[in-house]
């Protein structure tokens, strides 16, 4: 039986201000949105790092919401709609959020590709990469053009932590990791 205190403690120690594992509903990104800012509110956190904090995380649950290329299998054990995300502090007063979700082999490769792309720029190439995106109104089957983690990185300022996790023949587990300081 799962010890709930030991698993509140390693939450605790591991500063997790917020957690979930499921399938991600645009209900629910607008719960979990709220839960956020009403936390960041109470830790009296500077408008400027709250803001940030919330768009990188709002990017990141999009992510998940429009991205996740996991299909039921009729067992919530090993449902590939399900994600993952937790967001969670530092010593340093800094924010990390995971996130964690089904992919298809298949579009690893172009995924990959462009998060490479995306840690190789600096500030400025971001922001021109963003614009040149934005301007090409190419958009895949799920409605994105790639902006997302454009977004993300130049919101927080730092590189994607990415990797994958062979699953099956046909899936890998996509996790992400984003930091964002000060």
């Amino acid at each position: 039986m799962l010890d709930i205190i030991d698993f509140y403690k390693r939450m605790e120690e591991g500063k997790i201000l917020l957690s979930f594992k499921g399938e991600i509903t645009s209900e629910l990104l607008s719960t979990i949105l709220q839960m956020l800012e009403s936390k960041l509110d109470k830790m009296a956190e500077e408008p400027k790092v709250k803001k940030k904090v919330y768009n990188v995380l709002v990017e990141c649950l999009q992510n998940l919401y429009h991205h996740n290329d996991g299909a039921s299998n009729g067992n919530i054990e090993f449902d590939k709609r399900s994600s993952i995300f937790l967001i969670g502090r530092n010593d340093h007063s800094d924010y990390k959020i995971i996130t964690g979700n089904y992919i298809l082999k298949d579009n690893i490769n172009h995924f990959k590709n462009h998060l490479d792309k995306i840690n190789a720029m600096n500030k400025d190439e971001l922001k021109s990469f963003y614009l040149e995106t934005l301007s090409n109104e190419s958009y895949s089957t799920k409605g994105g053009g790639g902006l997302g983690m454009i977004d993300i990185a130049r919101k927080s300022g730092q590189k994607i932590e990415y990797s994958f996790s062979n699953i099956d023949d046909d899936y890998s587990f996509f996790s992400m990791t984003v930091n964002v300081t000060h």
